[in-house]
């Protein structure tokens, strides 16, 4: 039998499971370009960073805040961590900018986002040629990120299309918000990258549902981090030595049938590769297309306000 037009290309994606410097801009998007190469050299032609790489999750902080009152050392560290965020556009995108064109890749990065004096969880997403294609904000902080983090809106839940295929990202606990999740299929999304701060057993489970879902690649990207890396004055209930690990990983790539393709991998930094053949999506499209043939629009309409 004849090959069908048209042919959709294989992709090599690489996810990468490392820790930022926490606090610290310069030496985060200096690890970032060392890392980036790295995965290039390896073949890459998509990366995909952790939620809140840059420049930092500030795990078990409280920001001295709790409910009726606020402390002079927590906005002293809301200071610092505003100073080790980014703005979008801006110099220090144009930095990453540069790092994914001088490795000629698409970079797809978790930020924390400067705009004024508030902080946003972000994803900035970069072409080859060293282009800012855009971003997305988490729509929901979890729990107490709420502290720290606005809330993003509808305009800026992108898919891009891309050389690659239509590539898009949803922030960990956005995952679990399934209108969300049918507003990017019906942009038809399919390189579906999902950065996280969740290295939980449970979050493979829910990386496999979205791949079936969504018939696409799911790329879920996490920290690998120890107590070292993050300052050493950092008060939050963390162990002193410094080896000890606080974040473990559980990066993954899952197929369009919910096939594991790579990882989890935890308790290590690594990079993850995987060969993303674009063809599997229509293939597994044949008898479930979430948005497409199984969908009912006399039934059920979404409604987005972007």
């Amino acid at each position: 039998m004849p090959n069908l037009l048209p042919i959709r290309p294989i992709v090599r994606a690489a996810l990468v499971q490392a820790a930022p410097v926490a606090f610290d801009l310069a030496q985060t998007l200096d690890k970032l370009q060392a890392l980036t190469i790295e995965a290039a050299s390896q073949g890459a032609q998509l990366v995909l960073f952790p939620e809140a790489f840059v420049s930092g999750y500030p795990r078990g902080l409280d920001f001295g805040a709790v409910i009726g009152s606020r402390t002079a050392e927590g906005r002293e560290w809301y200071r610092r961590y505003w100073a080790s965020a980014i703005e979008l556009p801006g110099p220090d995108a144009n930095r990453i900018g540069g790092i994914a064109r001088d490795a000629g890749v698409y970079l797809v990065v978790g930020v924390i986002e400067r705009a004024g004096g508030s902080l946003y969880c972000s994803v900035a997403f970069f072409g080859p040629d060293g282009t800012y294609l855009g971003k997305h904000r988490k729509l929901v902080p979890t729990a107490a990120e709420r502290v720290v983090w606005g809330q993003g809106d509808g305009t800026t839940l992108p898919v891009f299309n891309t050389s690659l295929g239509h590539i898009g990202a949803v922030i960990c606990w956005e995952n679990y918000m399934p209108l969300l999740r049918t507003a990017m299929y019906e942009q038809g999304i399919e390189l579906y990258c999902a950065p996280t701060a969740d290295n939980r057993d449970t979050w493979l489970a829910s990386m496999q549902h979205i791949a079936l879902e969504g018939r696409c690649f799911v790329l879920s990207a996490n920290q690998f981090t120890r107590r070292s890396d993050y300052p050493v004055d950092y008060p939050a209930a963390l162990p002193n030595e410094p080896d000890t690990i606080i974040s473990r990983g559980s990066s993954c790539v899952v197929g369009p049938l919910g096939q594991l393709l790579a990882g989890p991998v935890y308790d290590q930094e690594t990079i993850l590769l995987a060969d993303l053949d674009l063809n599997d999506i229509i293939r597994s499209k044949l008898d479930f297309d979430v948005t497409g043939h199984y969908a009912r629009p006399d039934v059920f309409q979404l409604a987005v306000n972007k």
